[in-house]
């Protein structure tokens, strides 16, 4: 277990469920967003999610004044205590705190919450037996969607069934009720906590304050034994995992989860499986958390990682899967239908990530020497099949492949590609027109379609001889980041962007090799490579914004301008080793000057997780999600790729 220190403090931490939901919060304790929790439940895995427990007071009771473990923020800029009792913090195996009280007495607490479950299991223990310490905690409830807040109002129903060893909470109808289950004691006592101050949530210009109902206290005597206590979601598959009692309950579900992640593998193994959540009888990933669900584009660029490179072939093949039967017009949708919900079709590039993924999950099954179910196969490939005829015939929003090969796409007010930034009417980066990366995804999706059907090959080969002509930039030794800008012939944006580096690296089929694909690589080295990714735009462009920060607006703005993306370094370090030969010598050089900085990042802002994004000047302070589900996949990818031997793929191939 780590001291602390107080760059820590605002370190977040993360236990995933595995249904879509979590708990969260920061390692010194308050609050500062509203997706903070303790007990939160997907009603429709992985999406409806509903914050139940917001969290907790705790105190420890004894001859002395009492002593506070928790500390909150309150309106205005109050802190209700300082941190001087927090000693240390550690996230494996999973969130467990040490406290050091005025007396020297130690207590460790601990927060885990078990896979496929809607339960999370909590304990307290003196390190070394001590008499008279009483612990008495307040839970805090709310009953609301996480993206909403709470206040305080006449219908919240503080009212408690209570049983022997276990206390029942329904503060709204018709959301799940909420069961306690301890070894300790319960004593009713209703009253609100006012006007608690989310930091975070303020910062980034959005209402910040919360109510919470605290129906009553659990107490327990420490100096007797240690205190379990575990809350859960009132649902059959929940309670009947706290029959055996607390005490028994917390020891089973604590060693069965402790096995389970002793299997996954490293620590980014282990964040991987934080992602990869049911949807009915499937599978999909979290693009982020804590307020994404599943997406398209994240999906298929994630898996690479988090499942092909990590060996999950299996659940790599149920998220294929569950997208396989979406297509419609030739596309997918960039996030699933719900019900009640209109799907979503702003994007060209999520359907050809899908293709292109199909087609490495297919070798990586050859490669393992393992079968592919052929029912299973035949879906996926009749989804690419779709997807490829429907871009090559034109669909929604213009896309369609031109009369030279390439694909265009856009049109005005809608934002197709990953620079997908739009604030109202206002899309920030339409880039309407030929994409340089939209062109290296087409390329190889036509090439892993064209196992089935050579005509696909065809057309690759006229992307290529097309790219070569119309995408050199000679004046900046680079490529256009995009070609017939707004459906002009001729128009070329020369922003230095890191898009092009999809043409070199971070696909199976290169669009360049020799001199320009070094030239390529060296730009964006030299104008967008940070220790925690590539920014979005060189810094000598007038619209280059160097922080992301602000209200929605300014954060808008700066979100594709300048902002750096850890993602991208997993495209640049596989082209960095394509253009100066994969070898043992280039692997280790890559793995200090790329894949070193990176690791460390991955306990600044969610601890074991690689953040979303980052400021595009030092010092690089991450921003957005604390924990990014591509963001972990590249590293784990880029660890992959640099611990391999030189593999058959190269550029041109």
């Amino acid at each position: 277990m780590s001291p602390i220190s107080t760059t820590d403090l605002a370190t977040e931490w993360l236990e995933a469920d595995g249904l879509g939901a979590f708990a969260s919060g920061t390692v010194a304790g308050p609050r500062t967003r509203r997706y903070h929790g303790l007990l939160m439940v997907a009603t429709t895995p992985p999406t409806g999610r509903q914050m139940l427990v917001t969290g907790f007071d705790a105190w420890i009771e004894s001859s002395a004044p009492a002593e506070f473990l928790t500390v909150q923020r309150y309106l205005p800029d109050v802190q209700s205590r300082s941190l001087e009792h927090l000693a240390a913090f550690s996230a494996e195996p999973w969130p467990t705190w040490n406290y050091r009280l005025g007396d020297g007495t130690e207590i460790e607490h601990e927060i885990l919450v078990p896979k496929d479950r809607s339960i999370a299991v909590l304990r307290w223990r003196l390190v070394r037996p001590v008499a008279g310490k009483r612990l008495v905690v307040r839970p805090l409830l709310t009953g609301r969607d996480i993206h909403a807040l709470h206040r305080e109002n006449g219908d919240f129903r503080f009212d408690a069934v209570v049983t022997d060893g276990q206390v029942r909470w329904q503060p709204y109808p018709g959301l799940p009720g909420i069961v306690s289950a301890h070894n300790g004691s319960y004593h009713h006592d209703p009253t609100w906590y006012r006007a608690f101050q989310l930091d975070e949530e303020r910062a980034r210009g959005f209402d910040f304050l919360e109510d919470a109902g605290a129906p009553g206290r659990l107490s327990w005597d420490l100096s007797a034994g240690e205190a379990t206590w575990i809350l859960a979601v009132d649902h059959s598959e929940n309670t009947e995992e706290l029959e055996p009692g607390p005490r028994a309950s917390a020891d089973r579900l604590r060693k069965r989860e402790r096995l389970r992640r002793s299997r996954l593998g490293g620590p980014l193994a282990r964040a991987a499986s934080s992602y990869i959540v049911r949807r009915g009888t499937g599978k999909t990933i979290i693009a982020g958390y804590p307020w994404f669900t599943d997406w398209g584009r994240d999906t298929f660029i994630a898996v690479r990682g988090l499942c092909l490179a990590t060996g999950r072939l299996d659940d790599a093949r149920l998220i294929l899967l569950a997208w396989a039967d979406q297509v419609s017009e030739g596309m997918l949708p960039n996030r699933f239908v719900d019900q009640g919900d209109a799907p979503e079709f702003n994007s060209v590039d999520a359907s050809l990530w899908y293709v292109t993924v199909v087609g490495e999950l297919i070798e990586a099954f050859a490669a393992e020497g393992k079968r592919l179910p052929a029912r299973d196969r035949g879906r996926m490939e009749d989804a690419a099949q779709a997807i490829l005829e429907g871009y090559a015939r034109g669909t929604r929003f213009g896309i369609q492949a031109d009369s030279d090969g390439l694909l265009a796409a856009g049109v005005p007010g809608v934002q197709l590609t990953w620079m997908d930034a739009k604030l109202d009417d206002w899309v920030v980066t339409p880039r309407i027109g030929k994409p340089v990366e939209i062109q290296a995804l087409w390329l190889s999706a036509l090439l892993a379609g064209g196992a089935l059907d050579g005509r696909w090959r065809l057309l690759a080969n006229r992307v290529r001889e097309a790219f070569a002509a119309r995408f050199w930039n000679p004046d900046r030794h680079s490529l256009y980041d995009v070609v017939d800008c707004d459906g002009v012939a001729g128009r070329v944006d020369g922003s230095v962007r890191p898009n092009q580096i999809f043409a070199v690296g971070g696909l199976p089929h290169a669009l360049l090799s020799g001199e320009r694909a070094t030239a390529v690589v060296e730009t964006v080295e030299r104008e967008l490579l940070t220790p925690l990714g590539l920014r979005t735009l060189a810094p000598s462009d007038p619209a280059y914004l160097p922080r992301y920060q602000g209200g929605p607006r300014e954060r808008d703005s700066a979100y594709h301008q300048g902002t750096v993306w850890p993602w991208l370094l997993g495209p640049f370090v596989e082209a960095w080793l394509r253009v100066r030969g994969n070898t043992p010598s280039t692997r280790q050089k890559g793995r200090v000057r790329f894949l070193d900085p990176l690791l460390a990042h991955l306990n600044e802002a969610g601890v074991g997780h690689g953040s979303e994004i980052a400021d595009a000047e030092p010092p690089h302070a991450p921003r957005g999600c604390p924990f990014q589900a591509w963001s972990v996949g590249e590293a784990i990818r880029i660890e992959h790729f640099l611990a391999e031997p030189a593999t058959t793929r190269s550029a041109g191939s």
